[in-house]
């Protein structure tokens, strides 16, 4: 069985993920929503395990859903960011 849909390569991964630390809570909300992007290390902080193996959509869903806006997404082409939303 060929399990290739699941998997998004990096010309079809337009965001780069970064997690700050410094606000990171341990809801895990990221975790369950991108599963193959993120998990919680041992003090219980997410961390970024994988750019490629999650969707576009399901890691800006996750990005969205931080209830402390740790998460940042970066289109690749431009460079900008595009969660969170500037003001």
């Amino acid at each position: 069985m060929n399990n290739n849909h699941n998997k998004t390569n990096s010309k079809n991964s337009n965001y780069l993920v970064e997690v700050d630390r410094s606000k990171c809570i341990g809801a895990a909300t990221c975790v369950a929503l991108a599963p193959k992007t993120f998990k919680l290390d041992q003090d219980q902080i997410a961390e970024v395990i994988s750019q490629e193996n999650d969707n576009n959509q399901d890691k800006l869903l996750a990005a969205q859903s931080c209830p402390s806006s740790a998460i940042r997404l970066i289109d690749r082409r431009t460079k900008k960011v595009v969660w969170p939303k500037s003001s």
